[in-house]
């Protein structure tokens, strides 16, 4: 009988190269349960008896779908609204005042999982920019989030961390069959596009940015991997743009074509 138990050291290393090819992600072999779990209603779901099967089925080239959701099983994390409020009262403190009148305001969410980092932008933004013309562009290499992501729909527990002024303000509460939830605004969510982008791979066109969050990805990528992709998205950097990582992470070895203004906070000269 098949269990997640069944994904033995071959299998995992299989997952493990194909991943870190693809999407940067460098799983340690700690991680190898999580694979398990993960993926194991895709093994039931084709009636498979091993790792190594499934993984011959998405590797096959009539079966890009299966790899999308596989890569979409194993790169989800998680996020919540206002995560690392520092960085938002940063931008709300330091950086809008500084916004030139009526030039476009761009910020770039490039690892925006569901939605709440570019929804909480968009809030913080729709607050402090008043004349001022902006956009959001969220950016994440699973499809899955992305889909949930445009949507703005989310479980009233995810408002948690959501100041209740802008709950109140940007948010609607589901009633009837949706109660229990709250869906963001359509002002709102018209601002914020939602694209798919593989950070490891070249970068579609997206234009320059004033602002562009890398939060809470590096931890998964090796130091040859930051420094790739941070290389490949600072062209897309405003000169005195700020670059903003999680609190987790650094940039030190990674690069030093930025000035650290803050912990966590860069700034392109």
């Amino acid at each position: 009988m098949l269990t997640t138990a069944n994904l033995n050291d071959r299998e995992f290393d299989q997952f493990q190269s194909w991943l870190y090819r693809t999407a940067g992600i460098n799983l340690s072999p700690a991680k190898k349960a999580l694979v398990a779990g993960r993926l194991f209603k895709r093994l039931k779901h084709y009636q498979l008896d091993s790792y190594g099967e499934y993984f011959k089925l998405i590797m096959g080239h009539e079966s890009a779908g299966e790899l999308q959701l596989a890569l979409d099983l194993l790169t989800t994390n998680e996020t919540y609204f206002f995560r690392e409020p520092k960085h938002f009262d940063f931008l709300r403190q330091q950086v809008l005042p500084q916004a030139l009148p009526g030039k476009l305001f761009r910020v770039w969410s490039a690892a925006s999982s569901s939605g709440e980092e570019p929804y909480s932008l968009a809030m913080v933004l729709a607050e402090g920019l008043s004349t001022t013309p902006w956009e959001i562009i969220g950016s994440d290499i699973s499809t899955q989030v992305l889909t949930k992501a445009r949507t703005g729909h989310y479980p009233m527990e995810r408002a948690r961390t959501l100041p209740q002024p802008l709950l109140v303000k940007y948010c609607l509460k589901g009633t009837g069959n949706q109660a229990g939830t709250f869906l963001i605004e359509k002002a709102l969510r018209s601002r914020v596009t939602f694209i798919q982008v593989n950070l490891n791979d070249t970068l579609p066109p997206l234009g320059e940015f004033d602002v562009i969050f890398l939060r809470n990805v590096m931890i998964y990528f090796d130091q040859e991997t930051k420094r790739k992709v941070v290389a490949r998205l600072l062209p897309l950097l405003k000169p005195g743009g700020h670059f903003i990582i999680s609190h987790s992470e650094s940039l030190n070895g990674v690069s030093d074509a930025l000035k650290m203004v803050a912990p966590s906070i860069y700034r392109k000269p």
